[in-house]
């Protein structure tokens, strides 16, 4: 299985500060999941430079950002994933927000999408650290499952 990994963010794009979500992500996913191959990315809140970091990665099964997904006039994520995705998966975002409601009440703010390109997944995770971790390890158990069903290999 091929995962990108795009982490949104002014900041670390400019070097201000580490991106420290992007590689809690890989880490996570390497840990719970077989073998897999995880792509990075760094860009930041911008709608057309968003747009082309997914667009980047055409091989990858899962496209995970993170970061650009609050309320703040700068988070632009949630628009620049609906604008290159064919398809919604609400549901996967839904989840996400769920059980993201039981770690903290300010998962509220989240507007993090999910949807499909063909058969890629493209799943927005908050900015921080502990929630983009927490988010991974929520989703890992179902990307086999989600890759399958999109190949049609799936019931």
């Amino acid at each position: 299985m091929k995962i990108a990994v795009v982490t949104i963010s002014d900041r670390a794009s400019k070097g201000v500060y580490e991106d420290r979500s992007g590689p809690a992500i890989e880490a996570t996913l390497r840990e719970l999941l077989p073998p897999i191959e995880v792509e990075r990315d760094l860009v930041p809140d911008e709608k057309p430079e968003i747009i082309a970091a997914l667009a980047r990665h055409p091989d990858a099964d899962w496209i995970i950002t993170t970061g650009g997904t609050g309320p703040s006039p700068r988070d632009v994520t949630p628009e620049a994933t609906r604008e290159y995705c064919d398809r919604s998966m609400p549901g996967i975002a839904d989840f996400l927000r769920s059980k993201s409601l039981d770690e903290t009440p300010h998962a509220v703010f989240s507007r993090g999408e999910a949807g499909m390109r063909g058969a890629q997944y493209v799943v927005n995770f908050p900015g921080s650290e502990r929630a983009a971790r927490s988010c991974a390890a929520w989703l890992a158990p179902l990307l086999d499952h989600g890759v399958k069903m999109a190949r049609g290999e799936g019931h």
